[in-house]
């Protein structure tokens, strides 16, 4: 079993890192669809940047694994828990979450200091846009599906990583897509966590309500239906001499 201060470790580091870079997205997605002049395509910028978060979760899995398995969202976390898999216990995951949250603050104020001033109106956190119930059942839901998606391609899609980790690009920003009218969203508390902080409102029952307990909810009952459809594989006996 891995060491618990070792994980919580690896995931402040992830998480800090994954903040940092995936506030760059849609920037990134402007100037690229600028530079080769597709701008004015309607479906190009869904193209790109679906192109980049596929290169940014491939390299960032290679990191997950030299970190010993490091993860930079608490519901993915308690999802794999919850569906049987993984090394986690209550201890590990009460350690994590807080070093998951607190990589992500520093990982929103770090993009925040070192952006030029021209481009910061374009990097934007997860915001409610509907009323506090309307965003926690749309984060709850899109949780729970962005989650049973995740676990299906991880467990039980294609063997191929490169494959793997294209259907999780192309997963990731068709729920973003579905919503974006909502709650940003984010579908990762310690995310919405990190640029909550910067708002100053990090400690409102809003954020916590919509981006803490509604993700998580949606994510363990994912979990518990991925077991149900797909239950974990008895342990073999080992026959004794």
């Amino acid at each position: 079993m891995a060491n618990p201060i070792k994980m919580a470790i690896g995931d402040l580091v992830i998480t800090f890192m994954w903040v940092f870079c995936s506030a760059n997205f849609g920037l990134l997605t402007s100037m690229i669809a600028t530079a080769i002049g597709v701008q004015t395509i309607s479906w190009a910028p869904i193209v790109i940047i679906t192109v980049i978060i596929f290169v940014f979760v491939f390299i960032f899995n290679i990191i997950a694994g030299f970190l010993g398995g490091a993860s930079f969202n608490p519901t993915g976390t308690a999802s794999f828990y919850a569906a049987g898999v993984g090394d986690d216990t209550l201890i590990s995951m009460a350690l994590r979450f807080p070093a998951q949250a607190a990589g992500a603050v520093g990982g929103a104020l770090a993009i925040m200091e070192v952006m030029p001033k021209q481009y910061k109106h374009m990097i934007v956190g997860p915001a409610l846009k509907v009323d506090m119930h309307t965003g926690a059942i749309a984060e709850g839901v899109l949780t729970f599906a962005i989650t049973f998606a995740v676990l299906w391609i991880l467990l039980k899609g294609p063997q191929n990583e490169i494959f793997k980790t294209w259907l999780l690009a192309i997963a990731t920003v068709a729920f973003v897509m579905s919503g974006a009218a909502y709650t940003g969203p984010s579908m990762n508390p310690a995310n919405a966590f990190g640029w909550a902080y910067l708002d100053n409102w990090h400690n409102t029952w809003d954020q916590f309500y919509v981006y803490w307990i509604c993700p998580f909810i949606g994510a363990i009952l994912a979990a518990w239906v991925f077991r149900l459809f797909f239950p974990p594989r008895p342990a073999k006996k080992v026959k004794k001499a």
